[in-house]
């Protein structure tokens, strides 16, 4: 299942980072989105059981300062990233207990923007000469990540 169409998927990393991906990448980059989504959501709903809530808020959402600079910077990008895969990817996996309300719900497509987008900074971060990231720069990158999320 992926996350955006390779066309889609190749430009934004050019407009984020600079990057030249292709559909080889698009696999683990799908994988890995929805894993960090769903970490995510997993974390928001502890949050929103520790606050006694049925359902999860936005605020619930372990959304860091890094994050939220990544949400601004991906609205300021103005790429699309198609969110019924996500989702449809999302349904297959076990069921939350709490539910997203609605105004987290509509972020869902932002959250993914930001974490796209920090995933493509993170390449550059670690190499700043990168322009084509091969199998071992996105187990890096995703190594980083699972630190941090």
């Amino acid at each position: 299942m992926t996350v955006m169409a390779i066309p889609r998927f190749e430009r934004f990393f050019r407009a984020a980072a600079g990057l030249d991906v292709d559909k080889d990448d698009l696999e683990r980059y799908s994988d890995f989105v929805n894993t960090k989504l769903y970490d995510l959501l997993l974390l928001g709903e502890v949050a929103a059981s520790e606050n006694g809530r049925d359902v999860q808020h936005l605020h619930d959402l372990p959304i860091t300062k890094g994050l939220q600079e990544s949400m601004h910077a991906f609205r300021r990008l103005d790429e699309d990233v198609d969110l019924q895969p996500i989702l449809d990817q999302l349904a297959i996996r076990p069921q939350l207990d709490r539910p997203l309300d609605e105004e987290a719900t509509a972020q869902l497509p932002t959250i993914v923007g930001a974490i796209s987008y920090a995933l493509a900074r993170t390449f550059t971060i670690l190499d700043p000469d990168l322009k084509n990231p091969q199998a071992e720069h996105w187990e890096r990158a995703f190594q980083v990540f699972d630190q941090l999320l």
